[in-house]
This record gives structure tokens, C-alpha cells and sequence, in this order.
């Protein structure tokens, strides 16, 4: 086991989710939740440099949400100067007094503050300058997770890469159990906002045992995350193994406890959504939920969706996929920008499933079986036959659908074919490169 983990506090990222929902018209009726949640924190942390980055009238990310209060925002800068000035007051007295533990434990305390107020330049600075003065191995993995927050609250995916393989080098020279599940989850996330759903389900699913990231998202959203991954991109047995029958995930999507149990035929629960009374800006007074996760409803249509995918209900599964597009997909930071891939892609491999049964299947009954009309599935289909998404062939007159068997062997014999006339014309390059040298020498 190693060391506890360090700088795990800040950025919160749950602040850029909020900033998402206020980016997001579709997402309007949040708007007033995610608000007073941003308002909440700039005023008790004291953020000046977010706030002008939301909300500043010339360059802001949202400005206009809010009106700019510019004897508010010079409060919070004189406020942050203030702590500024009492955190290098310290570091200069354990330069001269002290040891270079206590030096690196006042540049910790620095680099902490700028990830609070959310001033992403100064903050990496900090970060860099801390970890070259931090000897251990351990601290410095810690040190690179908290960049890696950093560059993932801005949406900066470049860096956030770069720096996720610079934690996997220091894993990989030493790094402690922990830390290395740690990374797991981050590098998995960060997977699914580049669109790597392959990638990122495995690292997904074995997060789930030992997760405790949870700096960076909510078990339980870990868990939506990995299911949606391994869903998608899973072979059929290994989607019932890791996702089906994981016990990671039957504690989170809880009525799956007997193979027997169909979702449809049992009363889904309205969920218990506990409020408060809280004062948005400009005087008004609502009733907002305590958690905007409340707002989804619980898991059941993702449930709904992953049963229904492996017993082949198809019409139930086209119902529940919309409901996850609604529920999860459009409201979630990550996701959100792949949700019309996503589903894209689920109607593709539900369509392949049943394809991959018959040689030949009428349209009028696999439309049926999706719950939809035949010129709808015809139209659906299309889309996918021209790019080898589906192996199959529309014969619109008889009404039916032809499936294509690939020729496995014969596409192994012309990738052989292809890789070996690319071999010789490098070697052939390779070999005019060596004569011409020898002609110079002579």
C-alpha cells in the first residue's frame, strides 16, 4: 500500500459539470440548479479568476448568464491577494528557518490555491514548480493527477493526454496499487470524451473494485460510465461476464437479482427528490433539488437497456435507448458530445445481433421486431450497408434482407498481399538509398 493520496482536493470538478448545464440550452430547466451552485462556490471560495471567466462582459464563457458585478469581482481579487501574500509570507520564513519539507509544504498550499480559485495557468506553474522541488515518487504521481484535474475542468483533452502519459511513466517506474487503480479511472474518462469507447470500457470495469477517484466523478457514475462503455463495445461474452453478471454492477442497477426478472412487467417507483429553499441571483427564491443527479430518476432505463440488448427484446431496447440519450447522454459533460454516435452506434450493433441469426430476414418482420416502420429500417439501414457498418444487402422488391458472411480467410490472404507489396517497396527504397551512398564514396 502506498501513502495517502495528496492535492485530491481541488480543482472540484463538479463546478465544471454546472458550467456544462449553463453552456447547454437543452438543458434549461438545470439552468437555475447549476447557477446557484456556481454562485455558491465563487462567493464562498473566493474564486476571482473563475468568475471572470465565466462571466467577464468581453471574453467570458457565459457571459450574460449573470450580470457582471465589477465591485464584487475586485472584493474576490482583493480577498485572493490577501491569501496570496500570507501563503508566500510562510514559504519565505521556511526558506530561511526551515527544512525543504516545509518549503515544499507552503509551495503545496500555493499550488492548492490557484486549483481552488480555478486560475489554470498560475496553478499549473505552482504544480510544475512543486513537483520538481518533491522528491518521492509517490507525491510526484499525485502532483501530475492534480494537472491532469486541471487540464480535464478546462477541457483542454491535448494536455489532459500528455499528461496522462507522463503519470503512466511514473506508474510504471514504481508507482504504489493505489495510484495505478487511481489513473485507471482517469485515463478511462478521459477515454470517453475522445470518443475511445473500446479503450475505455476494461479500464472502466476494473476500476470498479477498487475505485477511489472519487476527485473526479461519484462511484455511481463510474458505473453508468463503465456500463455504457462495455455495452457498446463489448463482445457478447464479455459483456454478460464484466457487465451482465458483475456484482460491481448489480449494487448500483439493483434489480437485476434474478435472470428471471423483467423490468417492463414491474412498477417503477416514482423517486424521493429532496429540495431546499435556496435565493438565485436577482432576489428570486426557489425550490431546488438537494442533488441535480435527482433530476434523472434513477437507473432504470440504463437497466432496461443492457437486459434488453443480451435477451434480444429489440423493441424494448430502441424505447430504452432513447431514454438514455434523454436521461444520461445529453446531461452528461462527457458524453454529451458523442450522444448522436453513441446511439448511432447501439441501433448498429442491435441490428448486427439479429443480422448475425440468418441468412435471409424480411423486413416487415425485423421492423416489427425494432418496433418501427419498414421505410424507417430501410432508410436506418442504408445508413450503415455502404460502409461495411452491417454485412448485409436490402432486396427491396421481395422485401428482404440479405446477409453477406465476410470471407475471413480471404481477407487475411489480401492483407498479407497488401502488407508484403508494401514490405518490398521499402526495401526496394531502402535498397536504391544504400547504392547511392556507395557511388558518393567512390
Amino acid at each position: 500500500m502506498g501513502s495517502d493520496p495528496q492535492y485530491a482536493k481541488y480543482p472540484n470538478l463538479s463546478l465544471a459539470h454546472h458550467i456544462f448545464v449553463l453552456r447547454t440550452p437543452a438543458l434549461a430547466a438545470s439552468h437555475p440548479i447549476s447557477q446557484n451552485h456556481l454562485t455558491e462556490s465563487i462567493t464562498k471560495e473566493r474564486q476571482a479568476p473563475l468568475y471572470r471567466y465565466l462571466y467577464n462582459p468581453t471574453d467570458g464563457i457565459l457571459a450574460g448568464k449573470q450580470p457582471w458585478n465589477e465591485d464584487f469581482y475586485n472584493d474576490l481579487v482583493s480577498k485572493n491577494e490577501e491569501e496570496k501574500e500570507g501563503y508566500e509570507k510562510d514559504m519565505q520564513e521556511a526558506e530561511e528557518k526551515a527544512g525543504e519539507t516545509e518549503v515544499t509544504e507552503c509551495m503545496g498550499k500555493i499550488a492548492e490555491f490557484y486549483a481552488r480559485v480555478c486560475d489554470k495557468d498560475k496553478a499549473l506553474a505552482a504544480y510544475e514548480a512543486l513537483y520538481k522541488k518533491t522528491p518521492t515518487l509517490g507525491a510526484k504521481i499525485d502532483i501530475v493527477l492534480a494537472i491532469i484535474r486541471m487540464t480535464m475542468f478546462f477541457d483542454d483533452k491535448l494536455a489532459t493526454t500528455k499528461h496522462i502519459d507522463r503519470a503512466k511513466q511514473l506508474i510504471e517506474s514504481g508507482g504504489d496499487w493505489d495510484r495505478r487503480n487511481r489513473l485507471k479511472a482517469y485515463q478511462g474518462l478521459h477515454l470517453l470524451s475522445i470518443r475511445s469507447f473500446n479503450l475505455a470500457a476494461p479500464l472502466l470495469l476494473d476500476s470498479l473494485s477498487t475505485f477511489t477517484s472519487t476527485e473526479i466523478c461519484s462511484y455511481e457514475t463510474l458505473v453508468l460510465y463503465a456500463v455504457l462503455a462495455g455495452t457498446i463495445s463489448l463482445k457478447r461474452v464479455d459483456f454478460k461476464r464484466r457487465v451482465i453478471d458483475s456484482a460491481e454492477v448489480l449494487a448500483v442497477l439493483g434489480s437485476r437479482r434474478d435472470e428471471n426478472f423483467t423490468p417492463s412487467a414491474q412498477p417503477t417507483p416514482k423517486p424521493t427528490i429532496t429540495t431546499k429553499t435556496v435565493v438565485l441571483p436577482g432576489g428570486s427564491i426557489q425550490q431546488l433539488p438537494t442533488n441535480p443527479d435527482d433530476l434523472w430518476g434513477g437507473f432504470t432505463s440504463l437497466e432496461t437497456l443492457v437486459n434488453s440488448l443480451y435477451t434480444c427484446d429489440y423493441k424494448r431496447f430502441f424505447v430504452a435507448l432513447a431514454e438514455v440519450e434523454e436521461k444520461f447522454l445529453k446531461r452528461d459533460r462527457i458524453l454529451c458530445e458523442h450522444k448522436q454516435w453513441y446511439v448511432r452506434e447501439m441501433r448498429r450493433r442491435a441490428y448486427a445481433q439479429l443480422l448475425e441469426s440468418y441468412r435471409v430476414v424480411g423486413l416487415e418482420s425485423m421492423a416489427n421486431a425494432f418496433g418501427v416502420s419498414v421505410d424507417w429500417l430501410d432508410r436506418d439501414l442504408s445508413r450503415f450497408i455502404p460502409s461495411k457498418g452491417l454485412n448485409c444487402t436490402i432486396d427491396k422488391v421481395n422485401g428482404v434482407i440479405e446477409t453477406t458472411r465476410p470471407d475471413n480467410k480471404n481477407k487475411q490472404y489480401q492483407d498479407v498481399v497488401k502488407q508484403g507489396d508494401a514490405l518490398l517497396t521499402k526495401l526496394q527504397r531502402y535498397g536504391q538509398a544504400v547504392r547511392l551512398r556507395g557511388s558518393e564514396r567512390v
